[in-house]
């Protein structure tokens, strides 16, 4: 991987195609489950395909400082159990919010006194309705700073087992972090979900619950019941991370875009991953998709306009943003006003940002009106003026914008780096696709 450097920008290559064969990073969101629960259950393990992102550097980094053996072998994260556990300390998330919240309850569980902290901006995002749920359970969650948000001090040992109440409107990550500290209790978990945001992100704490064999989860409407099997074998255990469908959205969009032909590899259409539908939505937008042993190819170009809830996969409006600058007529995404406290309030960055390249659009409560220019999608018909993209310190921002810039000229990426959180070789497939080398 090319680095691009923290004082640097990318100058996005308009009018080109992009075509060729790309294998995106392990999935982030298992990437995380499978570190926790190895915490959790102080279970030796060997994976193949981490995503190895700033996010994930993170979260090894904690582990490193809890006394864990943590070491790369032929590609293989091996992970260690410490022989003599630390008894707490410091641990610093930075932007990860799916570290953050999942250690929220994780470091109730694990002994030890806790302090658990990230950026500025982690700061701002709310984990009130996470602290109350572990409050009910007994858990000891003192607030060093403004209630409801870290700095926080956690209390390990001391969330029990029970019966708790959890909002997770504005995020289901809390119902993840609370199901994976229930494998590890003796008389498991009761949890009342009331409202639950991104539903299919539980469905792959299941999976990975299920794959190291620690507990099974019933559910009875709004009642998930977390049983652990009671297994604690010591022997070690070899998991595979499958390609992380929320960066094949971005070359599978790039063919969508230029009117390319892209396979990308590493993924199969049965995945639990909630992004994985994002394919379904390129088709209804005019794309072909087609799947094969292990990979999936993406041509075609957007035909139409959609109008579409992605509460499910939130993670992808700024890459539908994208495309949808491009097709005929008004998209109309909804459904996700919770994208307001993610690495950035990513509905009034997009919506900045697509103005800034002379797109039409209007910001909702929940989500964004964008009236297409398809007519950019022809050579010489897009603008050409030089403009320079804020990325907010978000990943997803940087990348979806450059995307729009593979049609509108002129565009610039400042803080190219922004992308190693998820997808550190973004630049350099990027660059592949479009202009058959590495960046």
């Amino acid at each position: 991987m090319s680095d691009l450097g923290r004082d640097r920008h990318y100058d996005v290559p308009s009018g080109v195609v992009a075509r060729g064969s790309v294998l995106p990073p392990g999935s982030k969101s298992l990437s995380h489950r499978f570190l926790n629960l190895a915490l959790l259950h102080q279970l030796p393990l060997e994976v193949r395909n981490l995503l190895e992102a700033e996010d994930l550097d993170l979260f090894r980094a904690a582990l490193d400082s809890m006394g864990w053996g943590v070491s790369h072998q032929d590609g293989v994260l091996v992970l260690d159990p410490p022989v003599t556990p630390s008894t707490g300390g410091r641990v610093f998330c930075g932007n990860a919010g799916t570290m953050l919240r999942f250690l929220t309850a994780t470091l109730c569980v694990v002994p030890g006194r806790w302090e658990l902290d990230g950026t500025p901006r982690m700061r701002e995002r709310p984990i009130a309705q996470l602290v109350e749920a572990l409050r009910q359970l007994g858990a000891e969650v003192v607030s060093l700073g403004q209630e409801g948000y870290v700095p926080v001090e956690l209390h390990g040992g001391s969330l029990s087992s029970g019966r708790c109440s959890l909002d997770a409107s504005s995020s289901s990550q809390y119902l993840s972090a609370l199901l994976m500290a229930g494998s590890v209790l003796d008389a498991g978990l009761e949890i009342e979900v009331t409202s639950l945001a991104s539903a299919p992100y539980v469905d792959l704490t299941l999976q990975a619950m299920t794959e190291l064999g620690c507990a099974t989860v019933d559910v009875d409407g709004g009642l998930w019941r977390v049983v652990p099997t009671g297994e604690r074998s010591g022997s070690r255990r070899s998991i595979v991370v499958e390609s992380d469908f929320s960066a094949v959205a971005y070359p599978a969009a790039a063919a969508c875009i230029t009117g390319g032909e892209v396979e990308i590899r590493g993924v199969g259409a049965d995945s639990l991953q909630g992004d994985r539908r994002f394919l379904d939505v390129l088709e209804k937008l005019g794309a072909t998709v087609s799947w094969h042993d292990g990979a999936v190819v993406v041509s075609g170009r957007p035909e139409s306009a959609l109008d579409v809830d992605l509460g499910a996969m939130p993670d992808q409006v700024p890459t539908l943003a994208a495309v949808a600058a491009f097709c005929p007529g008004t998209t109309r995404i909804r459904g996700v006003a919770h994208l307001r406290i993610k690495e950035s309030d990513r509905l009034r960055a997009m919506s900045r940002e697509l103005e800034r390249c002379g797109v039409v659009v209007r910001e909702l409560d929940d989500g964004l009106e964008i009236e297409g220019r398809p007519e950019w999608l022809e050579p010489g018909e897009a603008p050409n003026e030089p403009v320079e993209i804020e990325t907010y310190d978000d990943h997803r921002i940087a990348m979806s914008m450059a995307l729009v810039g593979l049609r509108r000229g002129g565009v610039r990426i400042l803080e190219p780096h922004v992308v190693g959180k998820s997808y550190p070789g973004f630049w350099r497939d990027l660059d592949y696709l479009v202009r058959g080398r590495d960046v």
